[in-house]
């Protein structure tokens, strides 16, 4: 089956106000900005978004919440943006800050179709206790607070351990970004663009692929394929221009070192370092 859709704007049209949305991508790498700058053109509002992070100021899902168009979040880092933590802060968005390792799981298991799991992850603690501000009023006072979660002693081979009980997630929609993808649907991803991407698939009940290089299926090898097309209902090609569009979350340098006068140049002026596409 062809899945593959005329535009980003055809193929993010039916996503209502107020539908859960899980957006892949790490830091600013691999997330998908053609998709998200359609949501936005769209004009679709009263978001929830499944996110590791929410993009920088005015990049990547960050452009939807500086619109206003998320009511919440799901995600485990605040990261660069600064409009993220002032609307959280100020009362103005809802934030369900989660451990990454267990908003990946809980993604995963919404995927395989499991409604929940045991953690060792957060007990002890506001996690598995509750009482985590999620949303504050505009004098900074906690009017929505994470519920207590019910936990379970295990035995195990360090002996008797608890666990806190976790539920999954499943999105209305799944937005991911793949460096290489065919008519399918079946994706590859490239480097860190995997952390997310392949769970934000899964748990979306409509998932939606932006793919930088679109192939002929049967081109990819079966053992490549990270997210198989069963989990991917739209597809859609960059072009060059949208797929070299790509941003770094933050870059450091250092000087050019002094050159040996007996020995060759160094091969390269500056370290960048970063999170990037």
């Amino acid at each position: 089956m062809d899945k593959v859709v005329s535009s980003a704007a055809a193929a993010v049209a039916d996503i209502p106000d107020g539908a859960t949305l899980a957006v892949g991508g790490f830091g600013l790498c691999g997330i998908p900005s053609v998709l998200i700058d359609a949501v936005l053109e769209a004009g679709t509002s009263d978001l929830e978004a499944v996110s590791n992070n929410c993009g920088v100021d005015e990049w990547g899902l960050g452009r939807l919440l500086f619109e206003k168009r998320l009511r919440r979040m799901i995600s485990s880092y605040v990261g660069e943006n600064k409009e993220f933590a002032r609307q959280y802060l100020s009362g103005e968005l809802e934030v369900e800050l989660t451990p990454q390792g267990t908003l990946a799981e809980r993604m995963r298991a919404g995927g395989s179709g499991i409604p929940g799991f045991y953690t060792a992850t957060g007990v002890g603690t506001q996690v598995a206790e509750g009482g985590l501000p999620w949303k504050y009023d505009d004098s900074g006072n906690v009017i929505v607070a994470s519920p207590p979660k019910e936990t379970k002693v295990f035995s195990t081979a360090e002996g008797d351990r608890e666990y806190v009980l976790e539920e999954a997630i499943v999105a209305d929609f799944g937005l991911v970004r793949a460096w290489k993808g065919d008519r399918h649907g079946n994706l590859i991803y490239r480097q860190s663009s995997r952390n997310f991407n392949p769970l934000a698939a899964m748990c979306g009940r409509v998932t939606i692929a932006e793919v930088e290089e679109l192939v002929e299926p049967g081109e990819l090898d079966p053992n490549d394929i990270h997210t198989p097309g069963v989990y991917v209902q739209r597809v859609v090609a960059l072009t060059p221009e949208q797929a070299a569009d790509k941003k770094i979350e933050r870059v450091t340098t250092r000087p050019r070192p002094t050159p040996d006068p007996g020995g060759a140049a160094p091969a390269e002026d500056a370290a960048t370092h970063g999170l990037g596409g």
